[in-house]
């Protein structure tokens, strides 16, 4: 049971929140201030500090550095963007306003708690599997593209150089920024991380760069922006193909000049920020269409990166698999699970289309539906069971330049007994066929990959691994 520790000095507010975290199944303790928390309890025995911002004495943010690793959810009735980037520059996790939803609170306690636990789960994990030292922290895989990846993540990351991230969705974008700034002179500056598709396009300009009151309907009081609150630290701007073309103007001077000028203000101000930019679109094709500024677009693209599709992984997919197994059975407070050979034959011969993000639901619903035994069956994990041939879909509709497709590929011979550490979707099929299909019927080698008998053999047949005959059909 998690343990969260309140301090609020309204006892109303304080009594509320004490019998919803406990209805949520949470244990918690009470504090009316800074001094009696770290009087009465040992901070570091919480799971979650939920603190008041104004309170008798030292304010709720001083127990941002008190609590050491356990993470500060700040609570305020001083609901402004001031106060949020402030709590969260001192290294709070979150920031609700007073009075609050119960609804709101209860699902920023689990998000919270969650991330704090998957944050320990990797470092964990990582003394258990065999690895080559070349990783990053809060990354997982050893295959050679990821090997590659570290690698020029560990060059890109001390340099002052804008970086643009390019990657399927669900490959773990915002992870790669969080490395770079993790890794470099900045890591003790805020991080301030923007999903540009999710503001409206009307508010877009004032969150990021700010405004001034009266600057237009609406706009009460002065508002800093976030390009001013990562000053010092690094600014990711996710999704930034979908950034209005105003905005982009903005930014553009932002990258230039070092300066930032709210709506509505006369004078600029000066900001020192390392922009790390991601997106899953073109944009040199999107600058050539008019709806990305191809000056931008040329400031952005100094250091480029691009983030391997999970069915380009190898064994690292098995490796995240049982990683997130384990957060999810810490989360729910069961047993730890293990996967069964079909469900390793499911997922590790499965294109995941939506790269970590999907494999981490399917893992999830795993652990959620196994209710018997410790070990996972591969029916509860609701994935697609057809082999498709995702590179031939992904040459046909990614906006990147590929290389041009191989061509057809000869007669194959059987491979050696031990499968390369870095095998495709493609090469650990054939591995698999040629290797079994002695042994088995061809009912048997469907059912071990996951697939249907229908499918085995249109692979069979795009592969050219021809059919062992049985001995009653060469009679």
């Amino acid at each position: 049971m998690s343990k969260i520790l309140i301090v609020e000095d309204e006892v109303i507010i304080r009594t509320a929140l004490r019998k919803l975290l406990e209805r949520s199944k949470y244990q918690v303790n009470e504090a009316t201030s800074v001094k009696e928390a770290t009087s009465k309890y040992q901070l570091a025995d919480y799971n979650l500090i939920i603190s008041d911002l104004r309170l008798p004495g030292a304010p709720g943010t001083d127990l941002i550095k008190l609590s050491g690793d356990v993470p500060v959810l700040i609570m305020t009735s001083y609901a402004s963007l001031r106060s949020a980037v402030d709590s969260m520059r001192m290294g709070a996790m979150d920031y609700i306003a007073k009075p609050f939803d119960h609804d709101e609170m209860v699902a920023a306690v689990k998000r919270i708690i969650g991330k704090a636990n998957a944050a320990k789960i990797p470092q964990a994990a990582a003394g258990k599997r065999k690895t080559t030292g070349a990783s990053i922290d809060g990354m997982i895989g050893t295959s050679a593209v990821m090997r590659e990846l570290y690698n020029k993540l560990r060059k890109v990351a001390p340099t002052q150089a804008t970086v643009l991230i390019h990657g399927e969705t669900g490959t773990g974008k915002e992870l790669a920024a969080r490395a770079i700034h993790n890794l470099s002179p900045r890591a003790d500056q805020p991080i301030i991380s923007v999903n540009c598709a999710a503001i409206p396009e009307t508010l877009i300009e004032s969150e990021l760069f700010g405004h001034e009151k009266g600057a237009f309907t609406g706009a009460a009081n002065t508002r800093e922006g976030l390009v001013a609150a990562a000053d010092k630290g690094t600014l990711f701007l996710d999704e930034i193909g979908e950034l209005p073309l105003e905005a982009q103007a903005r930014l553009l001077r932002v990258i230039q000049e070092g300066e930032v000028r709210p709506i509505g203000a006369i004078e600029s101000r000066k900001v020192d920020v390392r922009l790390v930019a991601a997106t899953h679109r073109n944009l040199l094709t999107l600058s050539r269409e008019g709806k990305f500024r191809e000056d931008l677009y040329y400031r952005l693209n100094v250091l480029q990166l691009t983030l391997p599709p999970l069915r380009e992984r190898g064994k690292d997919i098995l490796a995240i698999a049982e990683a997130l197994i384990e957060k999810f059975c810490v989360q729910m407070d069961v047993p730890i699970k293990v996967l069964s050979p079909e469900a390793i034959q499911a997922i590790t011969t499965y294109n995941w289309p939506g790269n970590v993000r999907e494999l981490e639901n399917a893992m999830q619903r795993a652990v959620i539906f196994c209710d018997e035994g410790n070990e996972i069956p591969h029916d509860v994990l609701d994935i697609g069971m057809e082999l498709v041939n995702t590179a031939d879909i992904e040459r046909s509709t990614s906006p990147y330049p590929t290389a041009a497709p191989a061509p057809s590929r000869p007669a194959v011979s059987k491979p050696s007994s031990d499968p390369a550490e870095d095998l495709s979707l493609e090469d650990y099929f054939q591995h698999f066929v040629l290797e079994h299909q002695e042994s088995m019927s061809e009912t048997e080698l469907a059912r071990k990959l996951g697939i249907s008998r229908k499918c085995l053999w249109e692979r069979r047949q795009k592969l050219g691994i021809e059919r062992k005959k049985t001995l009653s059909s060469a009679k």
